[in-house]
């Protein structure tokens, strides 16, 4: 059946709310109104009010001066001068339904620092695997840093918070950076949401770390043996003057990079391409070169995304754009490292 007594219900034509009382046949319900009163009203005249809550537009409200004495302060998570840690902290934003019962619209989401350190950090947040909202800031000793909303309805299995930390004033003892994945369940959420309304808590957090992590010290090598077999080794501070000279501007039309290109399929051009790519850049790192141009062409834009989809994961890159080139227009990418 799709009724049950209990139910909140809305009338179809009058839009009169009331909740369900007696179920008196299958065809036929009787409705209690918010006034006391009884009446029967045939099932298919009958539906939830959930509908008209999700789909009707809100009213746009006169913006309200909020004071900051007025804003409800979330409670502190440090229950004693002791504490320490980084948290991703998660504020639940109340509405009201159509019942006037309290429901969560969206999460504000914060960092806390109760370190004693700053860092800067690169936040991440994504939906199915797809970017939905990146940011680069600081994170200041003993504070909180309000970042963004998520809505409600986004919250499911398919969410995740990379954030990546480094020390605001570098220390060669530390880690250069430490990142932090958190993939919280949708049936752990809703868990913890209602578990901070029930115990009339302002917020909830997750741990990110307790402690900045000290620099791994790289296992030293015995270089002996491969000197004894033939190797060449060279000490890494010189490595640069082994390297091939770098170019500043890197052709990858196919045609540049090989003589064999006819009957190649696209997927072994593109292949031959991007590894050209990371042959390039790599040597360009180990120059410490400020920036480089790979030319790919317009055509259909395969290979400007590949390309460029593969500098979004390098940690050399500060960015890239679009750059012009005499020879082949808009056809190129400048890469800017770090």
């Amino acid at each position: 059946m799709k009724f049950e007594i209990g139910d909140k219900v809305v009338v179809q034509h009058t839009k009169e709310k009331g909740v369900i009382v007696d179920i008196i046949n299958e065809e036929m319900m009787m409705v209690e109104n918010d006034k006391g009163v009884r009446f029967p009203v045939f099932t298919d005249q009958l539906d939830f009010p959930y509908f008209d809550m999700f789909t009707k537009p809100k009213p746009v409200a006169t913006p309200k001066t909020v004071y900051v004495d007025q804003i409800k302060k979330e409670k502190s998570h440090t229950s004693s001068p002791d504490v320490s840690g980084v948290y991703l902290s998660f504020l639940p934003v109340l509405d009201k339904d159509v019942f006037d019962d309290d429901i969560v619209e969206q999460l504000k989401i914060y960092l806390i620092n109760h370190n004693r350190e700053d860092y800067l950090f690169r936040y991440d947040y994504r939906v199915n695997g797809q970017p939905v909202f990146e940011l680069e800031n600081t994170l200041r000793a003993g504070n909180r840093f309000y970042v963004h909303d998520i809505p409600f309805e986004q919250l499911n299995d398919s969410i995740k918070f990379n954030i990546e930390f480094s020390l605001s004033e570098k220390d060669k003892r530390r880690a250069p950076y430490h990142e932090v994945a958190l993939k919280p369940g949708g049936k752990q959420l809703f868990k913890r949401i209602q578990d901070t309304l029930g115990k009339q808590e302002a917020s909830f957090a997750y741990t990110l770390f307790d402690v900045y992590p000290q620099k791994q010290e790289e296992p030293s090598m015995d270089m002996s043996k491969l000197h004894k077999a033939g190797f060449k080794v060279y000490d890494v501070k010189e490595g640069k003057k082994h390297l091939p000279p770098a170019r500043s501007v890197v052709d990858l039309h196919i045609e540049k990079l090989t003589d064999q290109y006819n009957g190649m399929r696209a997927a072994e051009m593109l292949d031959v391409q991007m590894r050209a790519f990371e042959t390039w850049y790599d040597i360009a790192v180990g120059h410490h070169l400020k920036s480089m141009i790979f030319i790919h062409g317009v055509g259909e834009g395969v290979l400007k995304q590949t390309l460029h989809e593969a500098l979004k994961l390098k940690r050399e890159v500060r960015s890239f754009t679009d750059a012009y080139h005499p020879l082949y227009g808009y056809g190129a990418t400048e890469v800017f490292f770090v």
